[in-house]
């Protein structure tokens, strides 16, 4: 699949099935097509899926390594105007549901529902100092160290350190948005989160549903933070995102 010009940045993004436009947004130490490979085969059928990895993360290719979240948000409009998408469904996970919640404040008109996995809208900090590059090399998790190298290495050009500092930047410091910002938010919306996950706990996400008028959340039960992934349930997270997406007009 292509490179494609959006903004200052060569976004890279996969596409597949027909249908309405469905746009993943990947976590942050992700991208597309990896964090979303349960969802290929059930969505493609229904919808024209695409998964682009942001700006510092898999293949996109950008001059700068500095990224964070709203500037996602940014990324996503104009990859949906150079497609000439002028409304899509936003299924994000973790970071990539802080997107989602900035593409719904800043760009409502474009935005046809929002589904967030793992992420109710509020910084969740916690567990962020074991990702420090320091941290990592002081207790030898080399193994997440080369994965992170190889998984982006053509965004970050194999400075896998400051992609971390990127990241645990971003982590502690969004999604940033006030009670009335998420309170504006008008397409119909869903958050689904694990039993166990303890960024997106149950009493966020009743929090964020009180104040977003047409929304509800799931709990996925006996599941982490990646409930939609292998081995925890997919099957089950895939049904509830296709039967929300089947209500909307």
């Amino acid at each position: 699949m292509p490179h494609l010009q959006c903004n200052d940045i060569e976004m890279f993004y996969e596409q597949m099935g027909i249908g309405d436009p469905v746009i993943f947004l990947h976590s942050g130490f992700s991208r597309g097509i990896l964090a979303f490979a349960n969802q290929l085969l059930d969505f493609q059928r229904k919808y024209t899926c695409y998964f682009p990895d942001f700006r510092g993360h898999g293949r996109t290719r950008s001059q700068s390594l500095e990224w964070s979240t709203p500037q996602h948000a940014e990324d996503i409009v104009a990859f949906m105007n150079q497609l000439q998408i002028s409304k899509a469904h936003l299924i994000g996970y973790g970071m990539g549901g802080g997107v989602a919640l900035y593409c719904a404040i800043k760009h409502p008109n474009r935005i046809a529902s929002l589904t967030s996995i793992g992420q109710s809208g509020f910084v969740a900090s916690q567990g962020s100092e074991e990702f420090e590059p320091e941290w990592l090399v002081r207790n030898n998790r080399n193994d997440f160290i080369s994965s992170m190298i190889e998984r982006h290495i053509e965004a970050h050009r194999g400075n896998w350190q400051e992609f971390l500092r990127q990241k645990i930047r971003d982590w502690r410091t969004y999604p940033q948005l006030s009670n009335e910002q998420l309170g504006s938010i008008q397409c119909p919306t869903l958050f689904i989160a694990g039993q166990h996950d303890e960024f997106a706990p149950e009493e966020d996400l009743k929090r964020v549903t009180n104040l977003i008028r047409d929304s509800r959340y799931v709990i996925v039960p006996e599941c982490s933070h990646r409930p939609h992934m292998s081995r925890e349930n997919p099957v089950f997270v895939n049904d509830t995102i296709l039967r929300f997406l089947e209500k909307i007009l």
